[in-house]
């Protein structure tokens, strides 16, 4: 049944839907420039079966690191992020808190500016997003260099949360980010790796 997160999954079935939540990832050669092989989740986002595979291995991931130490918050990074952190806070009974764009969050924000593998970018989170000491899992789409997660987790701190762990969809590993990130003390965990 679609939208049902199993209570416990077997390695087994564990296995069979993340080759049906890989079958529906499209790679796209040369995008957006050339040599870039570009992972396509729209494909996933159209089959709601693959979509709810991908939903429940997250939610089940997560409750494991919950299990390991307590998460307070769920916080997604705009806008990918949204589509798994959303459903994952949810499945877990924990607040939202969207990382955004600038000029996106009404109030008072903190701000960071950080490096992308094409240029430079800006997120923001709520001043007041999180209560001192939260405990937070970050919640993004794809994990590729690390920048945008590095800057959500300064953020998350700035914000006077510390950072549990970050999840993703996907991860290129080739990229090291999961040695960068675990380097500043931010465990990783990801669905898919490349």
């Amino acid at each position: 049944m679609i939208g049902i997160v199993p209570d416990n999954i077997s390695d087994e079935m564990a296995a069979v839907m993340r080759q049906r939540v890989a079958a529906a990832v499209r790679s796209i050669p040369d995008f957006p420039q050339p040599g870039i092989l570009f992972r396509d989740i729209t494909p996933l986002l159209a089959d709601p079966a693959a979509f709810a595979d991908a939903h429940a291995l997250l939610t089940h991931i997560a409750q494991q690191l919950h299990a390991d130490e307590p998460i307070d918050a769920i916080v997604a990074v705009e806008a990918r992020g949204f589509l798994f952190g959303a459903p994952l806070a949810l499945a877990l009974g924990l607040p939202l808190v969207p990382v955004r764009k600038p000029g996106k969050l009404p109030g008072a924000t903190h701000c960071i500016a950080y490096g992308l593998e094409y240029g430079n970018d800006r997120l923001e989170i709520h001043a007041d997003a999180l209560r001192p000491g939260a405990r937070v899992l970050i919640v993004d789409d794809l994990l590729a260099t690390g920048g945008t997660v590095d800057a959500a987790a300064a953020l998350v701190r700035q914000a006077g949360g510390s950072v549990v762990a970050a999840i993703f969809l996907i991860e290129l590993a080739d990229l090291g980010a999961r040695a960068k990130l675990g380097r500043a003390g931010v465990k990783v965990a990801a669905l898919l790796r490349y």
